[in-house]
């Protein structure tokens, strides 16, 4: 069902008072939250020239988010070797959680843990040997909890969580999968995340799994892009994509023990359906066409449509806000021109695997351009603003506007026709 229809129109001022409280009343007064609140979008403009972002954001590109005192991508040599974080020194070790917790009534266990003492710890050949059977690749965009911007997307590469935990043998009394990555050894720098025991093992069909990752974009994954091996979890912002990935504990604790959580953020956020607008020229001469260029992350609740606000610097605060549709960027015509060398769309989760065309678009957990041009501007200063529509009609920052859980705020930009 589609949320309801407000009875009136939204204002530039009542827009910015509402910010975060509209969550809470949306839904029970049926205040503007949605789509709906402001006029029907009308006809999108003539898009803009070739989308500036490309679909997959080389890896040397992608916005550097580390945390580490040195960062571990930092570390040359033998400093390297000594924390296991070359392809032929990189271990994993997967254990059961044995500290003492009240909180717990039995202790989890596995089969058979995966250690350093005893020689057994995973290493990259079996993990690479374990994906040519169970090998997974999507197309994800990485964005930070607090950041305003995404990271870049990339084509990841790897295999699923559960296949690895597989290798343990029987699990028992399992309720949650915690893992880090290195850390110099120092508690006070460890970086942890978790996910449950069902969304580890189980993946509703259409879905993807949690994997660990060890190639993006068709290459190895560098040390500075979390390298040799990363988790990646495909719905989550990417505090939950651990980097440098070294130890699995399975555990009885039923609560997240996540980094994030500690420090007051929702340990467990999905990635949020939001847009994001590129920075303006301060100045356009008159006559011009302005071309608007930005991302869109398709998050939980998918993308319907990218839509731009335009008002002059002077307009009244109680003026309606008037959203028009943009131009999202199409799939592309010749995937081959676009993926790696040797990696057909075919084997990617989300595409059709006999016609290797996406089975949606965007993706859901994949961010695309957006582009509009707005011509016949007249001389004076302007603000423009872009959002995001969600499939189920919120208009972003909702449903969920709550920074904890993400940041999605609204950009704007202002500029001067001369």
């Amino acid at each position: 069902m589609k949320p309801p229809t407000p009875s009136h129109s939204l204002t530039r001022r009542n827009f910015v008072r509402a910010g975060s409280a509209l969550a809470a009343t949306a839904l029970a007064s049926g205040l503007p939250g949605t789509a709906q609140a402001a006029e029907a979008p009308t006809a999108p403009k003539p898009a803009a020239p070739a989308a500036p972002h490309p679909l997959l954001t080389p890896a040397e590109k992608f916005r550097d988010v580390s945390r580490g005192n040195p960062k571990p991508h930092s570390l040359k040599g033998d400093a390297l070797v000594q924390a296991r974080l070359t392809p032929e020194t990189w271990r994993l070790e997967i254990t059961a959680d044995a500290t003492p917790n009240p909180a717990i009534k039995e202790q989890a266990g596995l089969s058979t843990p995966l250690t350093l003492a005893d020689g057994t710890a995973l290493d990259l050949p079996t993990l690479l040997k374990l994906g040519e059977r169970h090998g997974v690749k999507y197309l994800k965009a990485m964005q930070c909890l607090n950041i305003p911007a995404p990271l870049g997307q990339g084509l990841w590469e790897g295999v699923p969580l559960r296949e690895v935990l597989r290798l343990c043998g029987q699990l028992r009394n399992v309720r949650r999968i915690y893992y880090w990555g290195f850390h110099h050894h120092d508690p006070k720098q460890l970086f942890q995340s978790s996910v449950s025991y069902s969304q580890a093992m189980e993946t509703a069909p259409g879905e993807l799994p949690a994997f660990l990752a060890y190639r993006l974009n068709g290459e190895p994954i560098s040390l500075v892009r979390g390298g040799p091996v990363r988790m990646v979890i495909p719905w989550a912002h990417g505090f939950k994509s651990i980097k440098w990935l070294q130890r699995i504990v399975v555990t009885n604790d039923y609560r997240a023990n996540d980094t994030y959580a500690e420090q007051n953020n929702d340990p467990e956020a999905p990635l949020k359906t939001a847009a994001y607008l590129d920075n303006l020229p301060a100045k356009i001469p008159a006559g011009q066409p302005v071309h608007l260029n930005g991302l869109v992350i398709s998050g939980l609740s998918g993308l319907k449509r990218v839509e731009y606000s335009l008002s002059r610097a002077d307009a009244k605060a109680d003026a309606p806000e008037h959203w028009t549709a943009t131009q999202l960027e199409a799939p592309p015509a010749d995937w081959s021109a676009v993926l790696p060398a040797g990696v057909s769309s075919r084997q990617i989760l989300g595409f059709n695997p006999q016609t290797g065309q996406p089975a949606t678009w965007p993706l859901r957990y994949s961010m695309v351009s957006w582009s509009a041009s707005l011509k016949g501007l007249a001389p004076g200063k302007y603000s423009v603003r872009a959002r995001a529509v969600d499939l189920n009609d919120f208009a972003q920052p909702e449903p969920r506007p709550i920074q904890k859980s993400g940041r999605n705020s609204l950009e704007t930009r202002e500029f001067e026709v001369v």
